[in-house]
């Protein structure tokens, strides 16, 4: 009887490792952006609440989205928000056209990530 040489367990190293194609890495990117929008989310309508509570919790939100910390927050729900909204126009331009080859799916990928790169680029200057 041969012996399978194949792996039975992959664990973390054997993953990064492994040289994970642009079109993978462009969509688990977009499945941990969709997740960190969703924690995000919850944080912008926890800070929506107590900044209509009363004018000094409003005063003290403010006050709190200046430290580094709630500008690291910020930053990054934002980054999330324009990764996961190119990512999102990139599948709805690619369902709805032809272009169904490795080579156009490759090429969006990337296009994809420069243009969210731009966007991430003008967020940073913007809420530092």
């Amino acid at each position: 009887m041969k012996q399978d040489k194949r792996p039975i367990n992959v664990g973390i190293g054997d993953l990064l490792q492994f040289r994970w194609p642009i079109i993978a890495l462009a969509s688990i990117s977009h499945r941990i952006a969709g997740v960190v929008l969703f924690v995000g989310l919850g944080l912008l309508l926890y800070g929506l609440e107590v900044s209509l509570s009363s004018p000094a919790e409003f005063e003290g939100l403010k006050a709190s989205l200046a430290t580094p910390i709630g500008k690291g927050i910020a930053w990054v729900v934002l980054a999330a928000l324009a990764y996961h909204f190119v990512a999102g126009v990139k599948h709805l331009i690619m369902d709805g056209s032809d272009s169904e080859s490795l080579v156009a799916g490759t090429r969006a990928a990337y296009i994809t990530l420069v243009v969210s790169a731009i966007l991430i680029a003008l967020v940073t200057v913007w809420i530092i």
